[in-house]
């Protein structure tokens, strides 16, 4: 398989580089979904997934994978008959420098579709055991909570950021663009949590916030950055970054004044790399009248951007995640050309004077949502795909491990 998929794509492009792609033996069965992708304090990759049980539960688990060494094999991390499964809004786990794992996943809270809490655990012993899952939020509300973003804030805390819908439980039913919402906007919030999983600060960061589009964040030398999609009272969504410094977070701007005005939440959010001070920037818009996939720099940790470069136009779905590597920057995002998804992967220069390589990855069998949302994780030598198809009505996981072609 290695060769054919290496053959396959040195022939696909003449640009400067090629990639040479590797699949990753995971132990994900037919129908695992809700896949993410993060960094093992060891410099392992750590694979998430959510399993449908046979009484109709889930349970969350995980695999870790020493690229390019064999995976092992695959532990549970909760189980539970009340959780909220989506293909946009993406359980997630964390490596802290001590040595602890965190993890992230959505339960019920009310009988609304959307009511359900985001929730933490964490291990102290690699992921054999785990403490039992707790809201990161404390209002109570039987609210949306979830679009979670995990990060390491210090050697033994961890920083989660999420969206927030306390405000809209007040708004009358069928209201605004999930049932229940309207009357009140969904916010933004962050907060630090320490080693017994007790929150130590919280922050509002933004009062009105688009309602379903997924959040990112990254650590720059200046400090933790988090990006968003925005929403103003004449439903303008752009995307929007703070950074924490000083002890507290900067006033939100405007990546990029896209000036997108749209009438509902597209479920499409922006992704963010940093190394040192400079922060990568990729988003989806249609403020032009048509699909744009766009990526844009900052040179000083996300204090102000360099106009953007178009990545993709009307055939883009967005979806797009971001890595940063030596390579450089690596983008990969979704498209659809009559009616048929494919998997595409760029690697551009840091400057993003440069595109270096762009190559579709994989034709994808799934429609519409069933796609779900790729994953991309920089590593020394290349960088970690992770993304679902569908296989003879199966929701299927497949990665690669994808490395320049010298």
């Amino acid at each position: 398989m290695r060769n054919s998929l290496t053959s396959l794509l040195l022939a696909s492009t003449g640009l400067a580089h090629a990639f040479t792609l590797t699949p990753l033996p995971l132990a994900t069965p037919a129908g695992a979904s809700a896949a993410n992708l993060a960094h093992g304090a060891d410099g392992a990759v750590l694979v998430s997934w959510i399993e449908r049980l046979p009484d109709d539960g889930h349970r969350l688990m995980f695999q870790r994978c020493a690229v390019p060494a064999p995976c092992a094999a695959p532990q549970e991390v909760a189980r539970g008959n009340d959780w909220f499964v989506n293909w946009a809004d993406l359980p997630a786990l964390a490596a802290l420098p001590d040595g602890s794992l965190w993890a992230h996943l959505l339960r019920k809270n009310g009988s609304a579709t959307y009511a359900y809490d985001a929730v933490l655990s964490h291990s102290r012993d690699g992921g054999a055991t785990w403490s039992p899952l707790q809201p990161m939020h404390d209002d109570g509300t039987p609210s949306e909570h979830g679009f979670v973003s995990l990060l390491p804030w210090s050697t033994s805390a961890l920083g989660a950021v999420w969206l927030d819908g306390r405000n809209t439980v007040s708004a009358p039913a069928g209201a605004g663009e999930h049932g229940g919402h309207g009357r009140g906007a969904m916010t933004l919030r962050a907060a630090v949590f320490g080693e017994s999983q007790r929150k130590n600060q919280e922050w509002l960061l933004d009062a009105s916030t688009c309602d379903c589009c997924q959040t990112d964040a990254a650590l720059t030398a200046s400090g933790p950055v988090v990006v968003w999609r925005d929403r103003t009272s004449d439903e303008v969504r752009d995307i929007q970054i703070a950074r924490f410094a000083q002890g507290g977070w900067t006033t939100p701007h405007h990546v990029h004044r896209d000036n997108w005005q749209m009438p509902a939440c597209p479920v499409n959010g922006p992704a963010v790399a940093a190394h040192d001070d400079v922060v990568w920037v990729a988003w989806y818009t249609e403020a032009d009248g048509a699909p744009s996939l766009r990526l844009a720099r900052s040179g000083d940790a996300g204090d102000a951007f360099a106009e953007p470069v178009r990545v993709a136009g009307a055939e883009t779905l967005g979806r797009a995640d971001l890595a940063r590597n030596v390579d450089g920057v690596w983008l990969s995002w979704l498209q659809e050309t009559d009616g048929k998804q494919s998997l595409w992967v760029a690697q551009f220069s840091d400057d993003l004077t440069q595109e270096r390589q762009r190559v579709k990855i994989a034709d994808l069998a799934g429609r519409g949502r069933a796609t779900g949302v790729p994953r991309l994780l920089a590593l020394d030598d290349g960088v970690v795909l992770l993304w679902s198809d569908v296989q003879d009505n199966h929701r299927l996981l497949r990665a690669l491990h994808i490395t320049i072609h010298q």
